[in-house]
């Protein structure tokens, strides 16, 4: 038996095989609202876009996706290995997320920063003091550190109180 093409009931299962995929992904982590959607749209290209950006507007107003809960969790992951503030900034904003909310998160001139930074000091200078190294080391280490996107007060300010401070 041969049916006739229903075009609601194609957007109907396109919408289920969508939202199935989203919830797939956002199952592993979180996501920002358009890597999700670039996400959907690169799996499903055939699929139209007005159907894509449906999907994932219902699961952000159903609170599965949520760019607060990823902003969170990508900063927090982030500042666990290591990086910046320009740097955890930077790659916000390249994954489109809103700026005003980015602040709400990432304070500049909050004292954890220089902690972060401290560590990455530690693991870079292997434990030794700024005392035991040359110049050469104290360049190297500041240019990780501002590729990292520590800000130079940061470094400046870790790399002092790595040479106070007993590291271990």
């Amino acid at each position: 038996m041969i049916t006739a093409y229903n075009p609601i009931l194609v957007s109907k299962s396109n919408e289920s095989t969508l939202r199935r995929a989203a919830l797939d992904y956002l199952a592993r982590r979180e996501y920002s609202f358009y890597e999700l959607k670039q996400k959907l749209y690169s799996r499903f290209p055939t699929f139209e876009v007005e159907v894509i950006l449906d999907v994932v507007r219902a699961l952000r107003a159903e609170n599965l996706q949520s760019d607060e809960r990823f902003v969170e969790s990508y900063s927090r992951y982030r500042k666990s290995r290591g990086f910046g503030y320009k740097h955890i900034r930077h790659s916000l904003c390249q994954k489109k997320v809103d700026s005003h909310m980015i602040d709400q998160y990432l304070v500049a001139d909050d004292p954890e920063w220089v902690q972060i930074a401290i560590k990455v000091v530690k693991k870079k200078s292997s434990g030794r003091k700024y005392d035991n190294m040359d110049i050469f080391e104290i360049s190297k280490i500041t240019r990780f550190m501002e590729a990292r996107g520590f800000m130079p007060r940061q470094i400046q300010k870790a790399i002092d109180l790595s040479n106070k401070v007993d590291l271990d």
